[in-house]
């Protein structure tokens, strides 16, 4: 057990044993090269589980049999979707503003990346260890909003430019009350590093000590997401396919890729921070125990997007600012209250 524990511990050191001095530049160079290309393969073979995941929970919810011709019980689906997307014309529209039209979803595709190398995946396993952390993740994030505009904005398309006008205004309105529901945690564990975070919970997950915190952040971060029923963005009866519309071919998948992606940020900072991270009994290695959590968190999304509908634009905006911005205030001095009884009361 100490072994599969330590697996990825020694591997890096392996790694590192190969060079003469194993803290030099060249050493460091490679391991955060080797920490980036984890990451992508990571997020990579997430797309693949997370898409044909989606598909069947979504026909097991509406009693369907759902995808079964591609590989057994059709578990090969999205990867036989994945190379026919790769197949397909990529078109660039006459009118389009064609640098921006193609920056667009390379800037939605990177940010999952940069965003996912600070997560802590098991004790001492985060890619890079920053001690500002949740700071830098969220501020990796919220760029994502930039990606969406350009792509409205770059494809000339009415369509898609009212989509990206819609994701800024959800996106920018949510990233507020998302920010303040992690100020509690960032109270209770006195810290911005992530790993110091998951540490701080040995003894009990923050979704027990900031319950209010932790239905804001899951709601919040679903619209930052644009999961149903939050995904105004893209809501085909209104304005087709969004800042999407005209994208085809093998942008449009990284589009597709920059939607699961997101999805998996949401659920490794969820479970990094209110469920405990690696955290949990010893039968299992930490990192095992980590992605069981982001999975269940996964579960949970996909199963709350295919049980509520699609919710009206000036609901979405009410809720945020009228709902949301106020229970998080709330909870942070809820939350400044509870550590003042505990420290000078109790403790003293």
């Amino acid at each position: 057990m100490e072994t599969l524990n330590n697996l990825f511990l020694i591997i890096a050191a392996a790694i590192r044993g190969l060079f003469t001095d194993p803290y030099s530049v060249w050493a460091d160079l490679t391991m955060s090269v080797v920490g980036c290309i984890m990451v992508i393969i990571i997020i990579l073979l997430n797309i693949l589980v997370l898409s044909i995941m989606e598909r069947k929970i979504a026909a097991w919810i509406g009693r369907r049999v759902g995808p079964n011709r591609i590989g057994p019980h059709g578990w090969v689906q999205a990867l036989a979707d994945g190379l026919k997307l790769m197949g397909k014309e990529d078109i660039t529209p006459a009118g389009a503003d064609k640098f921006i039209y193609k920056v667009a979803p390379i800037i939605i595709f990177s940010l999952p990346i940069m965003a996912l190398a600070v997560i802590p995946y098991g004790e001492k396993m985060a890619p890079v260890n920053l001690d500002l952390g949740i700071f830098y993740f969220l501020a990796i994030t919220s760029i994502s909003t930039l990606g969406f505009f350009m792509g409205g904005w770059g494809s000339n398309n009415k369509y898609s430019l009212l989509g990206a006008m819609r994701a800024v205004a959800q996106m920018v309105s949510y990233e507020i009350p998302l920010l303040l529901s992690l100020l509690g945690v960032v109270m209770i564990s006195q810290s911005f590093n992530l790993g110091v975070i998951v540490e701080a919970q040995k003894a009990i997950p923050f979704i027990f000590l900031q319950p209010l915190a932790f239905v804001i952040f899951i709601i919040a971060g679903m619209a930052e997401a644009n999961r149903a029923p939050f995904d105004l963005v893209e809501g085909e009866q209104e304005v087709v396919a969004g800042p999407f519309t005209e994208y085809s071919g093998l942008r449009h998948g990284l589009f597709w890729i920059g939607e699961y992606s997101n999805l998996l940020v949401l659920a490794t900072l969820t479970t990094t921070v209110f469920l405990g991270g690696w955290q949990g009994p010893g039968f299992f290695p930490g990192w095992v125990w980590f992605w069981l959590k982001v999975g269940s968190v996964i579960f949970f999304t996909m199963w709350l997007r295919w049980t509520f509908p699609r919710i009206r634009i000036d609901h979405l905006m009410n809720l945020a600012w009228k709902v949301l911005l106020p229970l998080s205030i709330l909870n942070i001095m809820l939350t400044g209250l509870g550590i003042y009884i505990y420290r000078f009361v109790i403790g003293g």
